[in-house]
């Protein structure tokens, strides 16, 4: 053994600095990462290993780059603060956040092998969303039977809602791509984003345990969670007025409409909000709810009504209350 650690971070570069060098570099743990919530800040250490015949180069290797490797594990670090900070979660092992925003292309370029993708914890992640959802749905939906409830979730976890989740975490930013990805837009792709908020997800998993996914996932959702409640209050199913509205209006020909909370009332455990739709410089409906989105889909549904009522041949709608 020629090096030892508790950072994973640590250990990577480190083992991809000796590969660099033509030196195969073993790495062991006490406790490897596996599928149950451990990790390795707590439990145990890691360690890398090499040849008998290079192990004195190793070390002189290792003491020559200390400074540069030291600089490299803290600009990681750093780089991570900002998006902690948007996730609402600090990890105890940043590696495992490296680990779930590492795309196989970058994998792909690493020369020396050391370097893994997501896709593995993408696969976990998809199974954590899915158990908190599903919770959710049974605890806060009882009156739903098996097939409403199933549409509901297929809703909450497409790939549609978890790019929009990971784009408003500014996941993109962090991405780590190959060149060639970095160059044709990846950072900007839903598809990618998506998959790297299901890593995310994992890696709370493994490095904060059940409760702290939990906890993250309910932070995620939750609007989404008062999205389905307001359709529900509205019409009993999952329709969307807001994107009706926005279909109808772009059928003919209208600008998308504009939602503006005008007032609320009560006091802030039983508040109520009121919002306002506008279509260009018209006000055209409002509605009132217990969330801002339950108000915007009243809001919605009333000028869906109102626009039925009148002019439907792309003349601007007129004001209403």
């Amino acid at each position: 053994m020629i090096f030892r650690t508790q950072s994973d971070v640590e250990a990577s570069v480190v083992r991809g600095l000796l590969e660099t060098h033509g030196i195969q570099a073993l790495l062991a743990s006490d406790v490897p990462h596996t599928v149950f919530p451990l990790t390795l800040g707590d439990l145990g250490e890691v360690r890398l290993s090499v040849r008998e015949d290079q192990v004195e180069t190793a070390k002189k290797l290792i003491a020559d780059y200390r400074d540069e490797v030291a600089a490299r594990v803290g600009k990681l670090r750093d780089e991570f603060d900002a998006l902690e900070m948007s996730l609402g979660y600090e990890f105890r092992d940043k590696g495992l956040l490296e680990h779930a925003l590492t795309h196989r292309s970058r994998a792909h370029e690493d020369a020396s092998g050391g370097v893994g993708d997501n896709e593995s914890l993408e696969f976990l992640g998809d199974a954590v969303i899915g158990l908190v959802i599903s919770d959710r749905l049974f605890r806060e939906f009882p009156e739903y039977d098996e097939g409403r409830k199933s549409k509901a979730k297929a809703l909450l976890v497409s790939a549609p809602t978890l790019a929009r989740v990971g784009e408003r975490l500014g996941l993109g930013d962090y991405l780590l791509l190959g060149r060639g990805e970095e160059k044709t837009g990846g950072r900007e792709k839903p598809s990618l984003i998506a998959d790297s908020f299901e890593a995310v997800v994992a890696a709370v998993y493994l490095d904060g345990g059940v409760e702290a996914a939990d906890a993250f996932i309910e932070r995620q959702f939750r609007d989404a969670l008062e999205d389905v409640r307001a359709s529900r209050t509205l019409s009993g199913g999952l329709a969307d007025h807001k994107s009706r509205l926005q279909e109808w209006l772009q059928a003919h020909d209208q600008p998308l409409p504009a939602y503006v909370v005008v007032g609320t009332q009560g006091p802030d455990h039983r508040k109520e909000f009121e919002v306002e739709v506008t279509v260009g410089d018209n006000a055209v409906s409002r509605g009132a709810g217990r969330s801002k989105k339950e108000a915007e889909q009243k809001a919605a549904s009333r000028a869906l009504e109102v626009l039925d009522e009148g002019p439907t041949s792309g003349d601007t709608p007129s004001r209403s209350r």
